[in-house]
This record gives C-alpha cells, structure tokens and sequence, in this order.
C-alpha cells in the first residue's frame, strides 16, 4: 500500500496538503475517465447526504463502446493503484456502468440516459469537487 501512496502523492503538488483518501480516489477515477475522451465529468461530494458512499463520479460517453471503454480504463487505472471494484453493473449494455469502489461510485452514462436520470439534479445540494486542470490534455472536450 506505501507505494501506492507514493504513487499518489505525486498527483498533488507538493505545497498542497495531502488529500483525504476517499477524495484521492475520486480524483483518480475523475483523472481515468478524463484520460478515456469522456465528456462533462464531475464529482459530487455525498459524504454529508449519504451513508453509503462518499463521492460520485459522473460522466458521459457518446456511444455504448465508448462507455464500455471509460469502464474498462477506470477499473485498470483504480486496480493498478491498488484499489478494489466491489461491484459493478450495465457494462454488457453499455447505456450506464455503475462501478462501485465502497466510498467512490462512478456512473458513465450515454449522454440520453444521463439527461434522463438527471443525477446531479437528484444531488443537487451536493459540492461540486473541482477537478485539477492538468487532468484535461489539449485535445479535452470543451465540454468538460
């Protein structure tokens, strides 16, 4: 577990205060799904509406590979830092992969389904977390 604190720690700049785990996690997933072209992702901070999880992770794709393919990177990114998927669901369908990391769900979408579900209208009095500009290359979607 040491290394993939080390890991981790260089994501954060070195005069920032290290973060809380479960926001580590959150931003990891954030970073994973930015890294696979996904669009419009945002983190919710549940932890003081919800008991059981901490953050959401929400983002879209534009066809059901392309979700398929978000899913596939943040369950490879989450587990090569050590992290363990405890249970996830509609990745055959690829319409909506919910993956449940315990204090982090990440939901990737097709962008209908997400407009349809509405979660960040459901959570509305959630924080949004601001996700680090360096997450997002120079090719990122403007929507992002």
């Amino acid at each position: 577990m040491s290394t993939n604190k080390t890991q981790k720690s260089e994501t954060s700049s070195s005069s920032s205060p290290a973060l809380e785990p479960s926001l580590e996690k959150a931003l990891e997933c954030a970073r994973a799904v930015i890294e696979k072209k996904a669009e419009n992702t945002k983190i919710l901070d549940i932890n003081e509406i919800s008991s059981f999880t901490h953050y959401f992770v929400i983002c879209s794709g534009s066809s059901d590979r392309q979700v398929q393919a978000i899913a596939h990177g943040v369950e490879a990114q989450l587990e090569k830092l050590g992290y363990e998927l405890l249970s996830s669901e509609g990745f055959t369908e690829g319409r909506w992969v919910l993956m449940d990391f315990g204090d982090v769900v990440v939901h990737v979408f097709l962008d209908a389904l997400r407009e349809y579900y509405d979660l960040e209208n459901l959570w509305v009095s959630a924080p949004h977390v601001k996700i680090p500009a360096e997450f997002y290359g120079p090719g990122a979607s403007r929507l992002n």
